[in-house]
């Protein structure tokens, strides 16, 4: 489990738009995403930086927790 530190998330379509960014690279991912702490947990086989691009192309500033 891979754990990211995300800004800028803060509603449900924040939610939807970082788990499906991720699922696009990897349709198998599981994506939790925790608003009130601003984390991200994704159980993928992508790699931690192929993570962060993906949550980043979505306009999010993320890094690993």
């Amino acid at each position: 489990m891979q754990v990211f530190k995300v800004q800028g998330m803060s509603c449900g379509h924040c939610v939807r738009a970082v788990t499906q960014a991720v699922q696009a690279h990897d349709q198998a991912a599981e994506v939790q995403v925790d608003l009130a702490a601003g984390e991200v947990r994704v159980a993928t086989r992508l790699a931690e930086e192929q993570v962060l691009e993906a949550i980043r192309e979505e306009g999010y500033q993320a890094e690993p927790a």
